[in-house]
């Protein structure tokens, strides 16, 4: 083998026979960067009216729960037991954003990666069911790999110390059981994934459709039907190629992050595709990235691989990691209760199981997880609208006025809107909502309240306050169901909406049945 010339890697493919990860590194890290700061920014945005401590949700009511049943720091971690007051509630999040940013500029070591992992472990664990989406856990997992992807404290752009290959390899085994798990969830769920109708409906019922949604929605049939060929091509064949050698697995990588590229144009699904990429540009190494970065850079990788200086500490750690990383992957020391081994209760069991489960952890540390997106696609989609009244007589009242979303439909003539990858997490979790009784979602009678006494903290979860004076008399939610208007349509409207029913009734501050409930639920003295 020839002597490595300088001049960037983007020229060393002629010269070395082994695959380097510079180049690699330094993108997945970058990327990282930004999904953190988005994630960071939106719970600094929202944590507080979500979960402080007159929040829909009350953190300081949840964690005594926790305690009461036994639960502490070992088997929930979070910086949350120490102090959930409001002022650590905010100042959290922006820690999290300001770390971010310099992960972002190029800067970061094991140290600082570990530190994010840990600030955003706290928020989804005190986050209850505002997070408790599959993304959350998947972006615990992927910072805790990135914490063993740079030195403890080189923050370099390009240190000293190679990417390990092991942890290069832990990603791509990330990537194979999120494309998998995907991809079975969809075969063992709803027949309109089989029988390849599941796009007639997925663009309009997707729980924030975006601008070009309703492009993708009226698009011929046969294509929307190709479309499902294609995820499954993505989701069950590609992941097979993520291990093989550098052609199969380059292929693997570039077609899983152009499927992740087309959900981002054709939805807001939070940061759940941007985060989706990042394992899988693991599959691509310097030669690739050589092709499409500049000199400059391809120059500092080529100065850092010269300079390289091996560590046995990271190279044990990397390896030790891997080990504790199978070893979750099959947990041989599950068991029931009744002390037998349980196959089903690991990652690899639930992915072999007809009776899988999407986006589950196994471990306190959600090291290790099950994921799975979209097993059942809805045909209609029920949206929940929060309306106010003045009237004295709510039965009467012809004044009611709705209450605007961030990113939700709810005015048939405003064109949806992009809010993705910040995640507006009202809007979401009213989706989920919208298709069960509010019992099983008794926060929303918490909004109810908060917004006829006009809470600030609540308000900013909604795109607008249409009593912006004072608070309305009543209270009520109705339900529609909203389909996507033909492009065109003489009413110039991008949504068409039918009446259901009521979701909540119309109450008021005075009403008893109201101020029960929230007793009931620890809410109100």
């Amino acid at each position: 083998m020839q002597p490595i010339r300088r001049g960037g890697l983007g020229q060393l493919g002629p010269w070395v026979q082994k695959e380097t990860y510079w180049l690699t590194r330094f993108v997945m890290l970058r990327w990282l960067g930004f999904i953190y700061l988005v994630a960071f920014y939106a719970a600094a945005r929202q944590l507080v009216p979500l979960v402080g401590a007159n929040g829909l949700t009350p953190a300081p009511l949840f964690l005594e729960q926790l305690r009461q049943n036994g639960v502490g720091f070992i088997s929930l971690p979070m910086l949350f037991w120490f102090d959930c007051s409001d002022t650590a509630l905010r100042v959290v999040p922006w820690i999290g954003v300001a770390l971010s940013c310099v992960v972002l500029a190029g800067y970061t070591n094991a140290l600082m990666m570990g530190v994010l992992w840990f600030l955003y472990m706290s928020i989804v664990h005190v986050g209850q069911s505002w997070y408790g989406y599959g993304w959350e856990i998947q972006l615990l997992e992927t910072g805790f790999l990135a914490i063993f992807l740079c030195p403890l404290l080189d923050a370099r752009p390009f240190p000293s110390r190679a990417p390990p290959l092991p942890v290069i390899f832990l990603f791509r085994w990330l990537i194979v059981r999120i494309m998998l798990g995907s991809a079975l969830i969809k075969l063992r769920g709803d027949s309109c994934w089989t029988d390849f109708t599941a796009l007639y409906y997925f663009f309009e019922t997707q729980p924030i459709p975006n601008p070009v949604s309703a492009w993708f929605h009226f698009l011929p049939h046969p294509l929307l039907q190709a479309g499902v060929g294609v995820t499954y091509l993505v989701e069950l064949v590609a992941p097979f190629f993520v291990f093989w050698p550098r052609w199969g697995r380059t292929i693997a990588g570039l077609l899983i992050a152009s499927f992740q590229a087309t959900l981002i144009v054709s939805g807001n699904f939070s940061f759940f595709n941007w985060l989706t990429i990042l394992p899988a540009l693991a599959c691509l190494d310097d030669r690739f990235w050589g092709l499409l970065f500049p000199t400059y850079l391809k120059s500092c990788a080529t100065e850092a691989l010269l300079a390289e200086k091996p560590s046995r500490a990271m190279r044990g750690t990397a390896w030790t990691v891997t080990v504790l990383v199978v070893f979750l992957s099959i947990n041989p020391l599950n068991s029931t209760p009744e002390g037998q081994f349980d196959p089903l209760n690991n990652p690899v069991g639930n992915l072999l199981s007809s009776n899988q489960r999407m986006n589950t952890s196994f471990d306190p540390l959600e090291l290790v997880n099950t994921y799975g997106a979209f097993g059942t696609v809805g045909r209609d989609r029920p949206t929940i609208i929060f309306e106010g009244s003045d009237s004295a007589d709510p039965a009467t009242a012809t004044d009611w006025k709705e209450y605007p979303y961030v990113g939700a439909p709810w005015d048939p003539a405003r064109a949806p809107v992009q809010v993705a990858p910040y995640q507006p997490h009202l809007d979401w979790q009213l989706w989920f909502a919208a298709m069960a009784d509010y019992r099983y979602y008794p926060w929303t009678l918490n909004l109810v309240w908060k917004l006829l006494h006009n809470d600030p903290d609540t308000l900013s979860l909604f795109g607008g306050n249409p009593f912006p004076d004072h608070p309305p008399r009543y209270i009520r939610a109705v339900l529609y169901n909203y389909k996507f208007a033909k492009p065109g349509n003489p009413e110039h409207v991008y949504w068409t909406r039918e009446r259901l029913n009521l979701w909540l009734p119309p109450f008021s501050v005075n009403s008893d049945d109201l101020k029960e409930a929230l007793r009931q639920e620890g809410w109100l003295p």
